[in-house]
């Protein structure tokens, strides 16, 4: 990846980087990346992040807030004016209105600034500090596309086409497969042939993503989030049925789509990289695992794909005072399970386990380069409560909450109105158990209402229960408020 990067980006990368290593001096500063798969939460987990900073909620572990040395947390302008502001007070406003609705889900790259006024816990530098917190909020997809910057179009669209013939996506992808043989990548590199591709090519992408479990879908990302990119030629390709032997050669239908390929990754992909995610300091990217079990091991392997790629696409490492200067690593990255409260306590050490077991071989190779990789299970918002249930003489450890409106489990439509009590099943014991293909790990949880939240004396909404969201603050930022 680092060969993909011209002298002029790196150069412009170390000065930002240099400059903000300047004023950081005078006031720390820290830029977090969110990001996550299809579905998983973060939008909910950015807003709730915020508000649990900013409304002084408990947060017993994050040990700069369970020592009390958490003074003041505030909202402040942002600090780039062409990136969009993260919508944090209509999202707040969404989950602890009348109607209770989670937030929805974001499309594009948005950004908040929070600052932390703090005391130092000990050492020379003990006393009052401020702490800025960059919160750059961005589409899973996104994180996917980088792995495109080490691929040609050849490989790409090999591997596009095998992963559409698989088993699990043939019916989704039907369309696309069909008309593919009628594609000659030796043809005359024609217009309408590489747009009517195209529009089956992305149909078939949307397909996948309106999927209620999927969690990784196939790169190009911005197919289905287009912006002012929209018609372009940059956004008009589609794999080719390419054989072992087969390069794309110029003015050929082959030849047309490598260099279509090619100029999304100059056009989208590295102003990206370059511009955002080069200069994250620590990352967290949360994953829906429960809907990739029920889905089954076929799923499951292309999500441990899609985080193995997206964790080679992080330039990790732990930061030296000079890297720190000009060339800044992502020096902590988190996997986050989330939606565990749509299982038992019981089960949510067994979630973490699943998702510490998707990214371990990829982890191995941060974690070698210096980089800390964790995983854990957590919820963000928790919308849910533990019960026990009867089943006959046995009683079961359930949860309960109100599913939304339309929702069902076992034949049982719910109204968006009363409270169920459900239990959910349990996961195995051993995490590699899920990769079997004969077994299935389903959670019978629907989608739930966010909680209702009783006022304080005073009139104040806190903000909603969680799970370890305190724990997940500690790893991001804990060290940087010591």
């Amino acid at each position: 990846m680092v060969s993909e990067r011209s002298y002029l980006d790196e150069a412009r990368n170390a000065a930002l980087a240099f400059g903000d290593s300047l004023l950081g001096m005078a006031k720390p500063r820290l830029r977090l990346g969110v990001t996550g798969l299809s579905r998983s939460g973060k939008t909910v987990f950015t807003t709730a992040l915020i508000q649990n900073l900013i409304e002084g909620a408990a947060l017993p572990v994050l040990k700069a807030a369970s020592e009390g040395r958490i003074a003041r947390v505030r909202l402040v302008p942002q600090p780039d004016p062409e990136v969009p502001r993260f919508p944090y007070e209509a999202h707040r406003a969404s989950l602890t209105g009348p109607e209770r609705r989670w937030p929805e889900s974001t499309r594009r790259i948005s950004e908040l600034r929070v600052e932390i006024d703090y005391e130092r816990a000990a050492g020379w530098f003990k006393g009052p500090a401020t702490l800025t917190l960059d919160i750059v909020d961005y589409p899973g997809e996104w994180l996917l596309d980088l792995a495109l910057i080490g691929q040609d179009y050849k490989s790409w669209s090999r591997q596009a086409v095998g992963d559409a013939r698989k088993a699990h996506r043939r019916e989704a992808a039907a369309a696309w497969l069909a008309d593919l043989p009628q594609r000659d990548p030796a043809g005359a590199p024609d217009e309408m042939a590489a747009e009517a591709a195209s529009d089956l090519f992305k149909a078939y992408l949307a397909r996948l993503r309106a999927d209620p479990e999927a969690v990784a879908v196939t790169p190009p990302g911005r197919f289905l989030m287009p912006g002012d990119l929209e018609g372009s030629p940059a956004l008009t390709f589609a794999p080719l049925d390419l054989g072992a032997d087969t390069e794309p050669q110029p003015g050929t239908l082959a030849g047309l789509m490598a260099e279509r390929f090619e100029a999304y990754k100059r056009v989208v992909v590295a102003p990206f990289f370059r511009d955002h995610f080069a200069r994250l300091d620590r990352q967290i990217v949360l994953v829906d695992v429960l809907a990739a079990l029920d889905a089954g091991a076929p799923a499951l392997a292309d999500l441990e794909t899609a985080l193995g790629q997206a964790l080679a696409a992080f330039q990790v490492g732990r930061n030296s005072w000079l890297s720190s200067l000009f060339a800044p690593r992502i020096e902590r990255v988190l996997f986050a399970a989330t939606k565990a409260d749509h299982v038992h306590h019981g089960s949510h050490d067994r979630l973490a386990a699943v998702m510490s077991h998707l990214v371990a071989r990829a982890a191995s190779r941060a974690q070698g380069a210096g980089a800390r990789v964790e995983s854990m299970a957590l919820a963000a918002v928790r919308a849910t409560r533990e019960v026990r249930i009867k089943q006959g003489r046995e009683e079961l450890p359930a949860i309960a909450g109100v599913p939304e409106a339309g929702e069902s489990v076992d034949g049982e439509v719910f109204d968006g109105l009363s409270e169920a009590a459900i239990f959910p099943g349990e996961l195995p014991e051993r995490p590699e158990a899920v990769f079997d293909p004969a077994a299935s790990w389903q959670i019978r949880a629907p989608r739930f209402r966010p909680p209702l939240v009783a006022p304080d004396a005073g009139g104040r909404i806190k903000p909603p229960p969680q799970i370890r969201l305190d724990r997940a603050l500690e790893f991001l930022i804990g060290d940087r408020l010591a």
